[in-house]
């Protein structure tokens, strides 16, 4: 499977997220760019803790983005995106929001090249993301922030 090169101006891989993407810090979703794209229909991006009590917990769900996209800025939607419902209920980012005093959690930030749109329930879960995306991904990219409270 071929490699999309995903980074943020905002934090590093396995880096810790700033406060203000946190739910109790401003709770807006960090910059990312992308590049390294192979012609897609669309892109999907993902963003999970796996390390939560319900793992793997979904933060934010963006379909239907443009494959001429390079990315989002602070706060916004990617060109072309749809924000699906997260696990905390709301639609669009919500932030990282672990329990107090745990080992930091990890958010795994993923953006997917599909060969054909995907189809979703109302409220997917991550495991209903996954599964819809088998046999329609051909790229794809990661990278992982920390959060801790």
């Amino acid at each position: 499977m071929a490699g999309i090169m995903l980074r943020s101006t905002a934090f590093n891989d396995h880096d810790l997220l700033p406060g203000r993407f946190s739910r109790e810090g401003g709770n807006v979703s960090p910059p990312l760019e992308w590049s390294q794209v192979p012609e897609a229909t669309e892109l999907v991006l993902m963003v999970e803790d796996p390390d939560a009590g319900k793992a793997p917990f979904l933060h934010w769900l963006v379909t239907g983005i443009s494959p001429r996209s390079e990315g989002v800025v602070e706060g916004g939607v990617p060109l072309g995106g749809r924000e699906w419902p997260n696990d905390f209920g709301t639609t669009g980012w919500a932030g990282p929001h672990p329990p107090p005093h745990e080992d930091p959690h990890r958010y795994f930030f993923r953006l997917y090249a599909l060969e054909r749109p995907i189809d979703l329930p109302d409220s997917p879960q991550a495991e209903d993301v996954h599964r819809a995306l088998t046999d329609k991904e051909f790229a794809s990219g990661t990278m992982v922030g920390t959060f801790y409270r």
